[in-house]
């Protein structure tokens, strides 16, 4: 009878602990590591998602700026952060493409998926009336190439230009890089260059004005803010590319705080304050993913990018 009121004090105690360790999940500040500058559409999203989550998680929330290297900096610092819960990365496509080409120490299996927080297809655009349509636009490449202008280099942007022309069977672009998107819009106005590679957000004024034409949409579907533009796949080219910010944790982050840290930022991200934020950059709720999809889009995300480099000659 002893040893039967003996394992079972020891099971309740088993339990208790258990069950007091998942509780003291917050235990101090979650620092959210990102590589983008204050302001920036990557530091940006990461506040945003901050704003509910820091009241569900009960706990405060702080960005951590690790700036350098396509993500890489701020990637080999969260290496070295503790499993616990208390560090959140925020991963891009920029990311997946300095994972790619292996410029980090980090890899697929250092992480876990937690949520992804935007979608955000990239776009080709052009000067309102510089082409009657999107089969011009193509046509007009596959007789002589044109100038795009990017933001990156070996990265998203210009990925995204090379494969749309190479599978649309058009002509190699002239790709010219610029600082940011907010520049770029405003060179293609001026003629710098025949179309640009860009989200919704960077040229929204532009757009606005009447001044910068959406044209092609590089996605699988048609975005719900611009429903009269053909996506890339409509007009029988297979390319889809999205400038994506979500979350990730340590891989060996303990499985009840890491279902608790995804319970948290989807609630925050489905809440109206974040959904908001959303419509306000031309997205819509599609963009909020939990943990299984994000994941299989980061998996997606590194090979398409490894397979793209290497054809473009970024990656020997």
């Amino acid at each position: 009878m002893n040893k039967f009121l003996t394992a079972a004090v020891a099971a309740t105690m088993a339990i208790g602990g258990a069950a007091a360790s998942a509780e003291e999940f917050p235990a101090k500040t979650i620092e959210v590591v990102t590589h983008a500058g204050n302001g920036g559409g990557t530091d940006v999203t990461t506040r945003m998602m901050m704003l509910r989550a820091r009241r569900v998680l009960k706990a405060d929330m702080v960005v951590v700026n690790k700036k350098g290297g396509g993500g890489a900096v701020a990637m080999d610092h969260y290496l070295t952060l503790p499993a616990d819960g208390h560090s959140i990365l925020t991963f891009t496509i920029g990311h997946a493409a300095t994972v790619a080409k292996g410029k980090t120490d980090m890899t697929l299996a250092d992480i876990r998926p937690i949520a992804r927080g935007t979608d955000d297809p990239q776009i080709l655009m052009v000067r309102c009336g510089a082409y009657e349509g999107a089969e011009a636009f193509v046509a007009a490449q596959k007789e002589a190439p044109i100038s795009y202008g990017t933001t990156h280099l070996g990265n998203i942007d210009d990925v995204s230009a090379f494969m749309f022309t190479k599978k649309g069977g058009m002509q190699t672009p002239k790709i010219v890089p610029f600082d940011g998107g907010g520049e770029l819009a405003t060179q293609l106005v001026a003629g710098a260059v025949d179309a640009a590679v860009l989200n919704l957000a960077e040229a929204g004024s532009q757009i606005d004005a009447g001044d910068v034409c959406p044209i092609v949409v590089l996605a699988d579907e048609r975005m719900s803010g611009l429903p009269d533009v053909s996506t890339a796949k409509e007009m029988g080219i297979d390319v889809s590319f999205s400038t994506v910010r979500g979350f990730v944790v340590h891989k060996d982050t303990p499985d009840a705080v890491a279902e608790q840290i995804e319970a948290a930022l989807m609630e925050s991200m489905q809440h109206g304050v974040y959904q908001g934020f959303l419509d306000s950059v031309g997205l819509d709720a599609t963009s909020v993913v939990g943990s299984e999809e994000w994941g299989n889009q980061i998996t997606t995300m590194v090979t398409d990018m490894e397979s793209a480099l290497k054809e473009l000659g970024f990656i020997e």
